[in-house]
């Protein structure tokens, strides 16, 4: 874990948790899986933190979680769906984040307006399942397992 990573981490258990606990009693947000024509998966990588995930972020004050998806897939992926988003299912953080729950979608229908990077997002890719990168975050490949029907859904991100 690279020094920028470590302070992240550090920085976000100390501070950035307990203020949205101060403002929020519940946080919530929603991340999308980009499945292309060939089964794969768009996965971003931010500058910020370790691995790959899918995109996706906090749902704001006056926007529905599938507004917050559909904002967040083209803020960190240039993606604009075209159809509708599905949704995959609710998923409880607490582990990670106490109070914190996931919106999980699906999109099949989307432009992908390419990428460039960005202050927040290193990188943006389509990967087969069986071509994973290593650093894909184990969250992220619970949701692979659960929509390719290797896993039944889980109740926890």
């Amino acid at each position: 874990m690279s020094a920028k990573h470590a302070f992240f981490k550090v920085f976000h258990k100390v501070f950035a948790q307990r203020a949205l606990r101060w403002t929020r009693g519940m946080t919530l947000g929603a991340r999308t899986a980009v499945i292309d024509g060939n089964g794969r998966f768009l996965m971003v990588r931010h500058t910020y933190s370790p691995g790959w995930i899918f995109p996706g972020g906090g749902v704001e004050f006056g926007e529905t979680c599938e507004e917050a998806a559909i904002r967040e897939l083209q803020e960190e992926a240039a993606v604009s769906a075209k159809g509708p988003l599905r949704l995959h299912g609710v998923f409880s953080n607490h582990e990670n984040f106490p109070g914190d729950h996931l919106l999980f979608y699906t999109l099949r229908d989307f432009t992908w307006n390419g990428f460039a990077p960005t202050r927040e997002i290193a990188e943006a890719k389509f990967f087969a399942v069986g071509e994973l990168p290593d650093e894909t975050l184990p969250s992220s490949r619970r949701r692979i397992d659960e929509l390719t029907g290797k896993t039944p859904v889980s109740l926890n991100w």
